[in-house]
């Protein structure tokens, strides 16, 4: 009896010490993920743009796909040619990757994560923008 009551409290100590750190939704819009790479919601990073902060978006997506529409500002670098020691100089702005829905970003990031850099990658993609009823620019 006693042990089962050591391990309960036990168990609800540990689950309480890795939930108190764990990011939210009201986190600035952002969450992390095991690889540690920042995902942040598409209305977050408009507010930011918005407001004028420092970011360089780079749409990972294929050079027809970013034609197709993309973010103003961003640039395009295809995930297969993604190399984080050929990246343009930010110029002290915050690196931000986006694709079609956020899987081929999530791959740039944990590439740029694995080089020691800051990785965020825009959640759910251009689609989520696009659904958020957000704007493109089209080439």
């Amino acid at each position: 009896m006693i042990a089962r009551s050591l391990i309960a409290v036990t168990a609800a100590g540990l689950l309480a010490a890795c939930s108190a750190g764990a990011p939210t939704d009201a986190d600035a819009g952002s969450t992390q993920d095991q690889a540690g790479v920042l995902l942040i919601e598409p209305k977050a990073l408009a507010l930011r743009l918005d407001a004028g902060d420092a970011i360089q978006l780079i749409d990972v997506r294929t050079p027809e796909e970013f034609a197709d529409g993309h973010i103003e500002g961003a640039i395009n670098i295809p995930v297969d040619q993604f190399d984080p020691a050929t990246l343009p100089d930010p110029q002290g702005a915050e690196r931000i990757l986006y694709c079609q829905s956020d899987r081929r970003s999530g791959i740039a990031a944990e590439k740029l994560a694995a080089n020691g850099d800051t990785a965020v990658h825009m959640k759910g993609g251009i689609r989520a923008w696009e659904g958020n009823h957000l704007p493109v620019t089209r080439d």
